[in-house]
């Protein structure tokens, strides 16, 4: 037995153990409930204890039914976990992945593969009009843009994408229904409809605090398989983003500029010390061709195949070999939402046309 979205809300209410301690204690527990008291911290696991065995007296009741009360009201909030079919499984890649996200938003956002862009708040014009470049060009290209919502390079990105009718994620260093910074009200309401979606992994209402904006840096560039940095200065929130995309074994890209704008420098450094200099979207596609959505032109291939073996019409088949591929993935190259795709390879699993291997998933031979 695994905890469920209750449990998950309980644990990453519990005093006493950050993150990172929660998220290492995930991945070696057992069975729920025992094998998690097993590891927690002493104070964790006393106050995880009590709320087992009588919920009415522990302390996180209130702040339980608060939580409780802002999912149900209204359906586009949820709460993120490990066992939830929308949980961005690149994040477990990571290592410092949170344990759980407050979500407000456009799941489906999550579906097609993702590029954070990032990049200074007092941006140059120049540099404003090539995020809103890159962004529009790669939602044109089916891929999301993951950014901070902050002012500048952030804000620019995400608004182009969605403005083009493309995906955008933003994570916020506060809830995800506070606004911050303040003028982007309506960018926040945005983010809330179709094509958008507010992560955190903050409770609602938790206020925006300067020790919370580097790390949910982590998530940023966690959530997506590579990270182009527009406009950065020599010491820059950026440069941060970008070193942590590369522990995490992220592409990094950069775009250059002239060595007379001091918002290029940063960007000139990155360069020189081996990220990806990119002029234009083909560049970073050409880089992530592993994770390209489907093109038009693959279409006849994927259907001349499946004329020749009716196994292979599965929209899921169709587009699994010997080699391991993501989920991420398949739900970009398959075109069904996150939900359907892990039911189905449920399904296939169950039928012995596929497994779950290192890295993903494969079909198996004769399938």
């Amino acid at each position: 037995m695994r905890p469920g979205a209750r449990e998950w809300l309980v644990l990453s209410q519990l005093p006493g153990i950050g993150p990172a301690r929660l998220a290492e204690v995930a991945s070696r527990a057992s069975a729920w409930p025992d094998g998690w008291l097993a590891l927690l911290p002493k104070e964790a696991a006393t106050a995880l204890r009590l709320w087992l065995d009588h919920p009415a007296r522990s302390p996180l009741r209130g702040e339980i039914a608060r939580a409780e009360a802002w999912l149900a009201a209204a359906p586009a909030r949820h709460l993120l976990h490990p066992d939830h079919p929308a949980w961005p499984r690149l994040l477990e890649e990571t290592a410092d992945p949170p344990p759980v996200l407050w979500a407000w938003g456009d799941l489906g956002a999550l579906s097609p593969p993702r590029l954070a862009m990032v990049g200074a708040r007092r941006a140059t014009r120049e540099g404003l009009t090539n995020a809103a470049r890159f962004a529009r060009d790669l939602a044109g290209r089916g891929w999301c843009v993951v950014s901070g919502m902050a002012l500048g390079i952030d804000a620019a990105a995400q608004q182009a994408a969605l403005a083009a009718g493309g995906a955008s994620v933003a994570v916020l260093g506060c809830g995800v229904d506070v606004v911050y910074p303040a003028r982007h009200h309506r960018l926040h309401e945005r983010l809330r409809e179709p094509g958008g979606l507010l992560l955190s992994e903050h409770p609602p209402g938790t206020p925006a605090r300067p020790a919370y904006f580097p790390r949910r840096n982590r998530i940023v560039t966690g959530l997506s398989y590579g990270v182009l940095v527009v406009e950065a200065a020599e010491r820059s929130g950026s440069l941060v983003s970008a070193r942590l995309a590369a522990e995490q074994g992220r592409e990094v890209f950069a775009l250059p500029g002239s060595i007379h704008n001091p918002q290029a420098r940063g960007c000139l450094r990155l360069i020189r010390d081996g990220a990806a200099l990119v002029c234009e979207v083909d560049d970073i596609i050409a880089e992530l061709s592993q994770w390209q959505p489907v093109q038009a032109a693959a279409a006849p291939l994927a259907e001349a195949a499946a004329a020749s073996n009716p196994r292979l019409g599965d929209p899921l088949l169709r587009w699994l070999s010997g080699t391991p591929t993501p989920v991420d993935a398949l739900v970009g190259l398959s075109g069904l939402g996150v939900i359907e795709c892990q039911r189905r390879l449920l399904e296939l699993e169950l039928e012995g046309r596929v497994a779950h291997a290192a890295g993903g998933w494969v079909r198996l031979s004769g399938a």
